[in-house]
């Protein structure tokens, strides 16, 4: 089954190389020479544009343009400090006019304030608002990261999950993922812990909330539903409704990265009986399709 990416950068024309392995952006062409040869249909832009994040932002103009261009799907980006950077803006004038341009929701958001800093919460607020699903990547602290900020055990997140129940977060990165498993403490959280997992408090969160989805993207989702492969299978069954296949592709070289495996991972699951087939089909493409043809 061909899949659909509900989380991956691109950019045209190229951009400004990273200083520390010297690689750019996957152009569109490049992006969809990757997924002719794992499997993936479509994918769904997110544009970066606050500063914690990139050598330089990407415009939602310009991920609407490549998506109009490329028949990808896109997400706008809100940094909540947009306007007149106080934490009572009218953040709906932004996402309403987004959403009328074709944006299915708001991310990837990696502005690095706290969940319940006054400025998130109002993005939220409004995000709520206007049904604009919001995507997040979670970072360990303030400061040397990118990443709306928890702490140990994601008690913030937990906060917003309750008072912005109409809105769909999607959760991402280490320290999010991290979180599948207990045994976690703030040396490891920003990791990709091995071994067997012990139901945490992602699993936990999951449960009590059915607004909270997640993304299988990055190293960190799919070390964590593949780490214990019995565990993986349980998890994906048990929340197939709320996954989503994921890449986070981010440059041409990722092609060689373990993360790359998941299409196929989760092919050879299907095939073996180990996954059922509605909760493939679900996660592949039809959750996405929920979100993407609305």
């Amino acid at each position: 089954m061909k899949k659909i990416d509900m989380h991956v950068h691109t950019r045209q024309p190229s951009t400004i190389p990273r200083p520390a392995n010297g690689q750019t952006y996957a152009t569109p062409e490049e992006l969809m020479k990757i997924y002719e040869s794992i499997g993936v249909e479509t994918g769904l832009i997110l544009p970066r544009v606050s500063p914690e994040c990139a050598l330089d932002v990407q415009s939602n103009e310009n991920a609407k343009q490549l998506a109009d261009t490329y028949n990808f799907y896109w997400f706008c980006n809100i940094d909540p400090r947009f306007g007149g950077n106080t934490p009572d803006y009218d953040l709906s004038y932004y996402l309403q006019y987004y959403k009328a341009l074709g944006a299915k929701g708001v991310g990837e958001v990696v502005t690095n304030l706290y969940f319940d800093d006054p400025f998130m919460q109002n993005l939220f607020y409004h995000c709520e608002k206007t049904g604009m699903p919001l995507l997040f990547h979670m970072a360990p602290q303030i400061g040397g990261y990118y990443g709306i900020v928890d702490d140990l055990g994601m008690p913030k997140l937990e906060e917003s999950l309750k008072k912005f129940s109409n809105l769909i977060f999607i959760g991402h990165s280490q320290p999010f993922w991290a979180e599948i498993s207990q045994g976690l403490d703030y040396k490891n959280r920003n990791s990709y812990p091995k071994g067997k997992v012990t139901p945490g408090r992602v699993v936990e969160l999951m449960q009590k909330y059915q607004n909270l989805h997640a993304d299988l993207s990055a190293g960190s989702g799919f070390n964590a539903i593949s780490r214990d492969e019995e565990f993986g299978v349980w998890f994906l069954e048990t929340f197939s409704d709320r996954l989503y296949y994921a890449t986070d592709i981010c440059a041409p070289e990722n092609i060689t990265q373990p993360f790359i495996k998941l299409s196929e991972w989760l092919d050879t699951l299907v095939e073996t009986g180990k996954l059922s087939d509605d909760a493939y089909r679900k996660i592949s493409r039809e959750n996405a399709l929920k979100i993407l043809n609305t």
